[in-house]
């Protein structure tokens, strides 16, 4: 077979579907990630839980992932975006650091990795952890290029003052790259689970969605049907008014004025001289 059949050939084999290359990723990363997100976190459970959650969403958006330059970079940055966000927080679970099946002697570097800001926790483990250069490190974290370097020196210089020996940043370097890689075993579930529960997830969220707008429909004919169709201005309780002036025109008549009037109107044209004239 010469040359360009050879390339036809193999330009013409069926690449990967796409549940074996998400399982191919899920066994290449998850285990791994569970020891960083611990080593961010210091809850097992909770890593545990935003690699499931991480894996989740990459399913659901797989075309994406599949076409991202760095699949296990989508998916741990989601794992650690989740483990970082506050809605753990609220969670009656208890927060203290899960220290089982640990090294001590790994203890004082966690704890003070451990006792770093978040961000500054992320920018360490990405740059000197993982061995990302800056420019990734920076827009993993959603910062600005100096941002990130000025919270890596942050972090160096907060490690250095509790542990003294690794005020240099190789020896901080070769300690910290094996503590990523280690810490409690990580028991996952299989990749069919997490892509089942991952498609269940979405149903639930579609259906809610579909049977929040079919509410919020009836609702808003509902309101159409039965809402007045103009306003009607209610009529307060009757009281009574004060300060209102007296009503004006003529006064009412006495006995004697009523007296007079009769007379005039008996004889109006035979009255009293000053009232009809006489010719003379």
């Amino acid at each position: 077979m010469d040359v360009p059949e050879a390339a036809q050939a193999t330009a013409e084999l069926p690449g990967p579907t796409a549940t074996e290359a998400f399982d191919r990723l899920y066994a290449q990363v998850a285990s791994g990630l569970v020891h960083q997100t611990y080593l961010l976190t210091g809850r097992h459970r909770l890593a545990r839980e935003s690699v499931e959650r991480a894996f989740h969403l990459a399913w659901q958006q797989w075309p994406e992932v599949a076409t991202d330059r760095d699949p296990a970079g989508w998916v741990r940055a989601a794992a650690y975006e989740y483990a970082l966000s506050p809605w753990p927080r609220l969670s009656r679970r208890p927060r203290r650091s899960d220290r089982r099946n640990t090294d001590p002697a790994q203890a004082p570097l966690r704890d003070a990795v451990l006792s770093l800001p978040p961000a500054y926790r992320r920018t360490l483990l990405l740059y000197d952890g993982l061995g990302l250069d800056l420019p990734d490190t920076a827009a993993e974290t959603e910062a600005s290029t100096p941002a990130a370097a000025n919270r890596l020196l942050y972090a160096r210089a907060a490690v250095a003052r509790a542990l003294p020996d690794l005020e240099e940043p190789e020896h901080l370097r070769a300690q910290l790259e094996p503590l990523t890689l280690t810490g409690p075993e990580a028991i996952l579930p299989e990749p069919r689970t997490v892509r089942s529960g991952s498609e269940r997830r979405t149903r639930f969220w579609t259906r809610l969605t579909i049977g929040s707008v079919v509410l919020l429909t009836a609702l808003t004919a509902f309101t159409l049907v039965t809402a007045p169709t103009h306003y009607a201005r209610p009529t307060g309780p009757p009281h009574r008014v004060g300060g209102v002036p007296p009503r004006g025109g003529p006064q009412q008549l006495t006995a004697e004025d009523r007296k007079l009037h009769r007379r005039l109107q008996a004889v109006p044209a035979n009255g009293p001289e000053r009232l009809v004239p006489q010719l003379r």
